[in-house]
Formats: structure tokens, sequence, C-alpha cells
């Protein structure tokens, strides 16, 4: 992938060993920054002649900087941390006593299961790393072990394994349809919830395992034909609704945390002490969300975008939310607050390319960012002087925050990714402009980039090497995460295009890969869309083998999980519209109760 690429002695202005932080001027209260051997030059604004402009037609953010500013939480400071503390050896012990009873292993799985559901599974991960371990030397190794093993036992932990790394092979299921044939006549609580943990593991497969396939399809029958019966179990009822609406492996964690919480609570065998600990983590990690959003909003004013670009998208709430997404965990406060200002600037910039600017002035913004040079933005609107200052100061801040100048540079790689999404969105420009149809080949060929996520995991990337390993470590490694990038990036696309093709359809913008499709094979929109969905299902599958492959590095399993969130985070955001920009009213619904209200 170009976005992946390395590369030696580029030339970007800078001084080769670091930055300097004493050149500086100012342009919309932003510093600049700039190497000893480059003079900052302030910069004059011109008049520029009267040009018709398009628009998104954008509603207006739902959040303004004092309500974000006043949220606040009593679930901070000592008390709550000692509480928290005890709970967590309460569980701790819980799950050791589980693991000793051998004679039981659906009882360890159940609760693994519980505590990656709720949201609380990451303060045990050694914990389950080893009592899965267990469990696959004992029952899931080889196939005497399994052949006779109970369906349900099968299902729940051939995906519980296969999500943390195991190869545990689809033949474990051998001849599905004799096997599910008494349980399709029959609805016991039993067996309703061995079809779900059976529908559940079917989204665990790769490429070629049609065993997987028939398991998918004759559970979605079954799980479909049962939820339009009256269900006593009221728990088991809206498992069955949320679990059709989209499988657990491609949701967002902390939605799902939110989501099982209230579901638990129900359960008639529910253990008080786990729903005490998961209620209260939630509430704590919502804190320090909270805190991360409102430096944010502070960021986000501080660059007067919203005011200076009000044609495009204003919405550092809904950004932010995407951060949470890609990694909730108490401990990656850095990397929201670096990632939320990347998700920003990629936002107002594709309203610039995708609706704003016009071919000449796009041509230019690609050409300065590539150059990455202040001295050139003369050559500037008004517009984009001031959105390239912004862009290139933070940009520069986060390498700055991120290492210091006897360390590894990072800030080559992050700015040719930057170029590499400017080139991919001047291209789609234009297209537009000449009137193009592209190929669906061509389309996606050049969509992966502008999504936008090889240069957000480029952030990431680097950003993980201070938390879980070395930046030569990465360096070692980034051949390895093209793929994963690839395939993340392309479910992306189709998610995001399903649920803003009719919206662009109607401003006449670029072809999606909707349009591509039905252009290219004279085929419906009701077709293409379901085309569309069957390429989200299949790059699953290719997107699930290469995180088994990376399962048993910790840099790589790390890289591997922000990618794949990116992908559960799309499928999200895009269900039922476009939530981050036509609909933010739709997905105020879902920011409430994740990072305003506590449980």
């Amino acid at each position: 992938m170009a976005s992946m690429c390395l590369f030696s002695s580029p030339l970007y202005n800078l001084p080769k060993n670091g930055f300097s932080k004493k050149h500086v001027d100012t342009f919309g209260n932003q510093l600049l920054y700039s190497s000893p051997k480059t003079k900052v030059v302030a910069v004059t604004m011109e008049t520029t002649p009267k040009i018709t402009r398009r628009s998104g037609n954008y509603p207006p953010t739902l959040w303004s900087h004092d309500h974000l500013q006043s949220l606040t939480s009593k679930y901070t400071g000592e008390e709550c941390m000692a509480r928290s503390e005890v709970l967590k050896e309460e569980v701790r012990t819980l799950i050791d006593n589980e693991n000793l009873k051998s004679e039981n292993p659906l009882s360890i799985l159940n609760l693994i299961d519980y505590l990656e559901r709720l949201g609380i599974a990451y303060h045990f991960v050694n914990e389950i790393s080893n009592a899965l371990e267990d469990m696959y030397e004992c029952y899931y190794k080889s196939p005497e072990k399994w052949i006779d093993m109970d369906l349900n036992l099968k299902s729940l932990g051939f995906r519980l394994l296969r999500q943390h790394g195991y190869h545990i092979p689809q033949d474990i299921f051998g001849d599905i349809k004799a096997k599910t044939t008494g349980i399709v006549k029959r609805h016991s609580k039993e067996d309703i919830v061995c079809m779900l943990n059976l529908y559940e593991a079917s989204y665990l497969s790769v490429d070629d395992e049609h065993i997987l396939d028939k398991a998918r399809d004759i559970t979605t029958k079954y799980l479909k034909a049962i939820s339009l019966e009256s269900i006593d179990d009221q728990y088991i009822s809206s498992l069955i609704s949320h679990t059709l609406a989209f499988p657990l492996q491609w949701r967002v964690a902390r939605l799902e945390a939110k989501w099982f919480i209230e579901a638990y609570t129900i359960r008639t065998d529910m253990n008080p002490m786990l729903l005490e600990f998961a209620k209260l983590d939630y509430n704590m990690v919502q804190a320090i969300h909270q805190q991360d959003l409102k430096h944010a909003s502070r960021w986000w004013r501080s660059t007067s975008w919203d005011k200076k670009l009000s044609f495009a998208r204003d919405r550092i709430m809904e950004n932010f939310l995407w951060t949470v997404a890609v990694n909730h965990r108490p401990q990656f406060s850095d990397l929201r607050r670096s990632l939320v200002k990347i998700f920003s600037m990629i936002t107002t910039i594709d309203d610039v390319y995708d609706v704003y600017g016009t071919l000449e002035e796009l041509e230019l913004f690609t050409d300065v960012v590539g150059r990455w040079d202040i001295n050139v933005i003369e050559e500037l609107p008004d517009y984009m002087k001031t959105c390239f200052f912004v862009l290139h100061n933070t940009i520069n801040d986060i390498a700055f925050e991120t290492f210091t100048e006897s360390e590894f540079v990072i800030l080559p790689y992050v700015v040719k990714a930057w170029e590499d999404l400017c080139k991919a969105y001047l291209l789609e420009a234009q297209w537009y402009h000449n009137g193009y149809m592209p190929t669906l080949e061509q389309y996606l060929d050049n969509a992966r980039v502008s999504i936008s996520v090889p240069l957000m995991l480029m952030h990431i990337n680097f950003s993980l090497s201070l938390a879980v390993c070395s930046t030569e470590e990465v360096l070692q490694n980034m051949d390895k995460t093209e793929n994963i990038v690839r395939y993340s990036g392309l479910i992306l696309r189709f998610a995001d295009d399903l649920g803003t093709s009719s919206g662009e359809m109607k401003r006449g913008d670029v072809p999606t890969s909707i349009q591509c499709y039905m252009h290219e094979n004279g085929a419906t929109e009701e077709e293409a869309r379901a085309y569309v969905q069957m390429l989200i299902l299949e790059t699953w599958k290719k997107l699930n083998k290469e995180r088994a492959g990376a399962a048993k590095s910790l840099y790589l399993k790390e890289f591997a999980d922000c990618a794949t969130n990116f992908s559960r985070m799309a499928q999200f955001m895009y269900q039922e519209v476009d939530g981050h920009g036509e609909r933010p009213d739709v997905t105020k619904t879902h920011i409430l109760p994740i990072l305003v209200n506590p449980i």
C-alpha cells in the first residue's frame, strides 16, 4: 500500500534530527513550527474572486463547547478506586475457582464470555489467557478430544479460542446439517443458546470454510423463525434480536458493554458481584473519556475551523466517539487525544475536496501538503491557508509529543500518509469534475486510501510503539500489517458507501461502490447494495485470517485490534443512516449513554 511504504531522505524542509519550537509566528491563534533553516513569513489575507461553491448541507453540531466542558462524573477518586480493587480481586478469585472445575468446562467459557461482553476482561488478560490455554490443551487440541463434544461447548469454545488466536479447524463441527437437524425442531432455552453460540462462531470464519458458511445459514434461519415467536425468557428474547442485528464479531466493544450490562441484569442466574464491577468500571472509564473529550474540545475550539471553515462538518463529539471505538481502555488516553485531532482534520479536509474546493485549488493544496512547506502557502486561497496551518502545526505537535529529538522522527511517514490521502481525494475530485465513472476495481483501489484508514493506522502504528513495543519493531513489522490495513479500509469503505450513497447521489457527488457496480453490471440499487453487503462478509473473512496471524505478537495484536475496530465502528455509524454527517441526531442517542450519562 502506498501509504505504508518506507522511504528515505524525503525533503520536508525540516531539520534532520528533530524540530525547533523557537521560530514561531501566528495565524488564526495557531503556532507555526519550522526548521531553523526555514524562514516563517506572516500570511497576508487577500481577497479572492467570487466563486460559486457547492454545499454538503450538513446540519450543525449538537454539542457546544461549553456543554462538553461542563461534563462531570462522580466516579473518580480514591473511594471508587478502592472499591474497584476489591471487586477486581473477587472476580479474579472467581476465575480461578471456575478454572478448577475441569468437569464443567462450559462454566469457565461462559464466565470468560461474560467478562468480555461486560467490558471488564481487560483487567484479567493473564487469567483469561491461562484458562483458555488449559481449555485448548484439554478439549480442543486434537480431534479425538472434541469429536463427541456437546455442540454448544464446541461453538462457544471455538469462538473464544479463535478470538484469542488459536487455530481451531472448522472440522470440529463435522456434518453440521446432521448435528443441527434435531435442534431446529426444538425451541428449548438450551437449544436456542446452542444455536446462538453456533451463529456467533460462524462469523469467525475465514475463506473457504464452507462448514461455517452452512452453520451461519442454518442458525440465521432458525433464529429468525424463533424471533417471531413469544419467548418467556426476556434475556433470551433480547439476545436473539440483538444478535441478528449484528454478530458479536462485528460489534463495537464499548457499545456492546453498555448493552450487555443492561441485558445481564435480567438474567435469572446473574452474578451481583460481576454486575457491580461492570457498572463501576464502565462509569470510571467514562469519566476518563470525558477528560479526553474536554481536551479535544479545547483543541478544536483553538483551531477556529468551526467558524472559518463553516462549510465543513463540525463533528468533534462524533469524531471522539470513533476514538473510543478504536481503543477505549483507560491507559490509552494519549492515543485517543491524538486520534481525535486526526479524525477531525480528516473530516474537514474531506469536505474541502468533496464539496467546497475548485479543482485548481485542490491541485494546489495537494501539492502543498506533499511539500510540507509553510513558505509555499501564498499560492493557496485564504480558507486553504487556514486549513494547512492547523494541519501542519497539529501534526508537528503530535510528532513532538510522541518522540524527542534524539529518537526516531516519525514526521516523514505521517506526512507521506497525508499526501497519499490528499492524492486519493484529488483523484475522486477529478473524476467528479470530468464526469468520469470508474470501474468498481478502479474505485476500490483508490477508495481504500481515501477512506483514510491507512493514514489513521499510520498514526496508531507509532503511538503503539510508545505503549507496547519499540519503534524498531513497528518498522520491522510494517509489511505484516499491510493486509490488515487493506481489509479494514475496505470494510469501512463499503459500510460508508451503504450509509452515505443516497445522500451523495442527491448531491451529485463522486460515485460510490454502489453506483460503480450498478453502472458496470446494469444492476438495480437494491442488487448493488446486496452485492456490497456480500463483499463486507467476504472481506471480514480475510480480516479474520490476518487477525489470527497477528495474535502471537503483542504489538501486532494491538494494531490488529485497533484496525478491526475501525470496521466495527463503521458498520455501527452507517448501519441505518449517515450518522457522521447527515444525521448526528441518530448518533446522539448512542453518544449520551457512552460519553455523557453514567449507568
